[in-house]
């Protein structure tokens, strides 16, 4: 699970990108994070696998402090950025052991899974490719297979859907959901709000900086009525 309390976030230019955010993601649980452009998502995203530090509050990721063990921290999670940058000239089978060799993969589970998301990602035709020849969705696609081969506890996705197939797009879906009824936890953002209302269990809606709706769309539309891309435009215009 995943724990925020109290957390911000300000940058060297005074800028406060997160502010004074407190919530939780329980075990079993997608999670929807949403918000317009420069709301604080993706800086909360980095804060969450340490590639930023919180100048405020505490992140703790199945109870391990993401600032007093960070790489304990990285061991429980995959993480795929909204732009991966990838190793362009590594192939694509490289590029997959190099991962799973630094999660400490026995080469035979490594292979499988390589194998198994490969499949239904419709990559395995093009491992053998050097990655700075794939399109922008193929990358999108090698990222995810990264992310997901050493079976984390926890998946935090910015804008997975992007540059996906629809084919893939529904295979991450249904995958995500299957991973939660595992007792894992998935938090993602995204701007398709139509898919976050159909798959999340909860969502969160951040906007310069704080958190200003939380809940399940039920919870939501006690306060609100509508599809969530209305109210997400209400709550944030």
């Amino acid at each position: 699970m995943i724990e925020i309390r109290n957390v911000s976030k300000r940058y060297a230019k005074g800028n406060l990108a997160v502010n004074n955010i407190s919530f939780d993601v329980p075990s079993g649980e997608i999670f929807g994070f949403l918000g317009p452009n420069g709301a604080g998502k993706t800086t909360t995203i980095k804060m969450i696998v340490g590639l930023l530090e919180q100048n405020q509050g505490h992140i703790l990721v199945n109870g391990i402090d993401t600032l007093e063990e960070p790489l304990k921290v990285k061991e429980q999670i995959a993480y795929v950025p909204d732009n991966p940058v990838l190793y362009e000239r590594l192939r694509g089978t490289e590029y997959l052991a190099f991962v799973a060799d630094m999660f400490r993969m026995a080469p035979e589970v490594r292979d499988a899974k390589i194998n198994e998301y490969a499949t239904m990602f419709n990559l395995r035709n093009d491992l053998q490719d050097m990655i700075g020849t794939y399109s922008h969705g193929m990358q999108q696609k090698l990222a995810l297979i990264a992310a997901l081969i050493h079976e984390p506890d926890v998946f935090i996705l910015d804008e997975p859907m992007v540059g996906l197939d629809p084919k893939s797009s529904f295979s991450l879906k249904e995958h995500m959901r299957a991973r939660c009824e595992e007792g894992k936890t998935v938090f993602f953002s995204t701007h398709v709000l139509d898919v976050a209302e159909r798959i999340c269990d909860r969502i969160a809606i951040i906007n310069k900086g704080k958190i200003i709706a939380i809940g399940t769309m039920d919870e939501l539309r006690e306060n609100h009525e509508g599809t969530l891309e209305k109210m997400f435009l209400e709550l944030t215009q």
